[in-house]
């Protein structure tokens, strides 16, 4: 004879509609998005490859003029100082605004964003999500970079840390801010190939690679107002000389801030 008797008591299991706890979900959502750049081969390419080759080919070789390699007179630094803290403001752009700008293009094209902005996941949630994932992100880089570097002999001064972080932190913010306009406003096509380009031109003329030092006086106050230029010579100031970077922060913040108000309006799903 079969037993009929209910395997759990009657009320064990009660009905509780409505939306998740908005902080899991943002949490998940955030992981979700780690996981898909960590596991996207280009986006490794991108984000860690790149930079870490550059990191090392720029610490080996003599092929870039980087400007005067000295905190003040007769106070040198070695290649590895000077080329390190540029290489992370890098890796941040690479991750934070042309990693993001891409991936928010082609899940706009695709219908994801569209989809995901239908379930019960607040929309503040799909931009802030994916700049947790970028923070997320550049601390691997970070981590990955500068074991390589301190490999290669770079010796920060640990007493900026509190400074380097905040620069970070805040640079990434911005970085993602960018690449959220960006990627939210233009078709998959144009963000793929305007990212890059505008990628290659910040590594190129925008402080990272070409020190403002090395630039025309004219250029050399353009880069600095540059969230690249300004993120590369705030970790340089905080790294190599041991200053605090408030002005830099200043560029930073404004940036970031720009860049989420005209978001809000021009940022579309589909």
């Amino acid at each position: 004879m079969t037993d009929t008797a209910p395997r759990f008591a009657p009320g064990t299991f009660t009905p509780a509609p409505g939306r998740g706890n908005t902080g899991r979900m943002l949490v998940t959502y955030a992981r979700i998005e780690t996981l898909l750049t960590l596991r996207h081969g280009e986006q490794i390419l991108l984000t860690l490859l790149i930079p870490l080759a550059l990191l090392v080919g720029l610490t080996v070789l003599d092929v870039i003029p980087m400007g005067e390699l000295t905190t003040g007179p007769g106070d040198p630094v070695s290649k590895v100082d000077w080329v390190t803290p540029r290489i992370l403001a890098l890796a941040v752009m690479s991750s934070a605004f042309t990693g993001q700008a891409i991936s928010l293009g082609f899940d706009r094209r695709y219908g994801a964003l569209k989809r995901l902005s239908a379930t019960a996941l607040p929309r503040w949630t799909l931009v802030t999500g994916r700049i947790m994932s970028a923070l997320v992100v550049v601390v691997v880089q970070v981590l990955a970079l500068g074991g390589i570097a301190a490999l290669l002999g770079w010796q920060p001064r640990l007493a900026a840390l509190p400074m380097a972080v905040l620069l970070l932190v805040v640079g990434t913010i911005s970085f993602g801010a960018l690449g959220v306009l960006l990627g939210g406003a233009l078709r998959a096509e144009i963000v793929l190939a305007l990212a890059n380009i505008v990628w290659f031109v910040l590594l190129g003329a925008g402080g990272i690679l070409l020190a403002p030092t090395a630039l025309p006086d004219g250029l050399a106050v353009v880069v600095r107002l540059l969230p690249s230029g300004a993120l590369a010579e705030g970790l340089r100031a905080v790294f190599v000389d041991g200053t605090t970077a408030w002005s830099q922060l200043g560029v930073l913040a404004v940036w970031g801030v720009g860049a989420a108000a005209l978001a809000t309006r021009t940022t579309k799903l589909s």
